[in-house]
């Protein structure tokens, strides 16, 4: 998994243009995205073949989670040529890695 920084959000994520990308906003103090992390990196490498998967820690990146419209956490965003396909947010969720999966399935079916 690509970690992102505001320094390389841009490059790895909003240029890609060789496949979708996935982008998992956390951060240290959140509990519910520590615990899907080793879910979300299962995730990873079932469907790496069409997507590529990122995370950013929002802690210093506060202003571009913001502008990606990232206002709770955990959120999860698949980008596209630099578009957004789609997002999952915190209610969406609900502590279930089987709701990302679902969402990433239904994206990946689509590319």
């Amino acid at each position: 998994m690509i970690e992102l920084t505001k320094e390389n959000f841009e490059a790895e994520v909003l240029e890609c243009t060789d496949k979708a990308v996935f982008v998992d906003f956390w951060s240290d103090g959140c509990e519910v995205c520590i615990e899907l992390m080793p879910g979300v990196h299962e995730l990873e490498a079932k469907y790496c073949d069409k997507i590529k998967f990122a995370s950013l820690n929002i802690k210093g990146a506060r202003r571009l989670a913001i502008s990606q419209q990232v206002m709770g956490l955990p959120a999860m965003i698949v980008y596209s040529q630099g578009e957004i396909m789609g997002r999952i947010s915190p209610d969406d969720i609900d502590e279930d890695i089987d709701n990302i999966e679902n969402f990433i399935e239904a994206i990946y079916k689509n590319l």
